[in-house]
């Protein structure tokens, strides 16, 4: 049985989350081994290139218009000040470069504005993502033809809890999306953030939905809620790091060639925490200071971090030899895996 053809079941998944928390690592510790170098982390940089005003209500982000978080909207950046990031990121280890605009879906015009920036980027040797909102027919392949790499569209939670988060658009409309992008020849980043107040069957859930999709994810950013004053879930309560940790390694197990990216909140997360997510099957981060519009952990911190634990960042070139010998028939589950469920 190959984990690409595996549909996995809630219940499935609950059994994971329910294992002894040292025995969950070390299966997770065992699938990351089989298909990855444990002490390589892939390095992105991500770069807010349209900030504030956006007329979505999900209740986490500080960007909706819907809520008073102090941020103020601007126009999207000029060109050259996005060229100057990702040349900024590079010379700082980034190997991909990622730029986000809070809209709800780009117009033909806006679009035009981030395929110059694309290719821009793409000219300095990086790998491309973008997050635009939802996509219309049409333009997931403009952006592929524009040498676009990454298109992230995040779930965000199961499909039953999504109405509590968000009323502006709908969970089809998610998938939708994934499905433009997926027909357009691009690789998907999509995850979503644990502790918006979900319980662990909804956890369950979501990774199923990630994990169940033809195929999964390349990229599976997994963020813990950063409680921004003004949302509406400024005051929810922190999840249990452990419970973060078990999440991170869910996903490397049902999801086994992705790169599962320890993403949003990292600033609040002890070096302890990050050694412990990067055991559990982390191999990708946002490296630098900024994540759209909430703190990330310093570039020094980082590099002093990466030292102590012996990790190095990855390169283009060994990622394009992986995804050269992308083969699912080798995506095989360890026995005692597969015994435990």
């Amino acid at each position: 049985m190959s984990y690409s053809s595996k549909e996995w079941s809630e219940s499935e998944i609950m059994a994971l989350y329910e294992l002894p928390f040292m025995d969950l690592l070390w299966q997770a510790q065992q699938v990351h081994r089989a298909h990855h170098n444990p002490n390589e982390v892939q390095c992105s940089s991500l770069l807010s290139i349209k900030t504030g005003g956006c007329p979505e209500d999900c209740s986490y982000c500080p960007q909706s218009s819907k809520y008073d978080t102090g941020l103020e909207a601007e126009r999207v950046l000029a060109l050259n000040r996005v060229v100057e990031a990702a040349q900024a990121a590079k010379a700082n280890g980034a190997t991909r470069f990622c730029m986000g605009a809070a809209w709800r879906s780009p117009t033909e015009a806006q679009l035009d504005q981030v395929i110059d920036m694309v290719t821009a980027v793409k000219a300095l040797g990086m790998e491309t993502c973008v997050t635009l909102g939802m996509l219309k027919s049409g333009q997931a392949q403009r952006l592929k033809q524009a040498g676009l790499d990454f298109y992230n569209h995040n779930l965000d939670t199961s499909a039953d809890y999504y109405p509590q988060i968000i009323s502006t658009r709908s969970y089809q409309d998610r998938l939708d999306t994934l499905d433009e992008v997926r027909a357009a020849g691009l690789n998907t980043c999509s995850g979503g953030i644990v502790g918006l107040g979900e319980t662990r069957e909804q956890r369950a859930r979501f990774i199923a939905q990630l994990a169940n999709l033809k195929p999964y994810p390349e990229s599976v950013p997994i963020n813990q809620l950063v409680r921004v004053p003004g949302t509406p879930l400024a005051e929810n309560s922190d999840l249990d790091d452990f419970e973060f940790v078990r999440t991170i390694a869910i996903a490397r197990i049902t999801m086994p060639k992705t790169a599962v990216r320890l993403s949003a909140g990292r600033s609040t997360m002890s070096d302890t925490m990050q050694a412990l997510c990067f055991m559990a099957g982390a191999n990708s981060i946002f490296y630098g200071e900024q994540l759209l519009t909430t703190g990330n952990p310093q570039l020094e911190a980082d590099q002093q971090l990466f030292a102590r634990l012996g990790i190095h960042g990855h390169t283009l070139r060994q990622e394009a030899e992986e995804a050269a010998c992308r083969n699912p028939a080798t995506e095989q589950a360890p026995v005692a895996l597969l015994e435990s469920l």
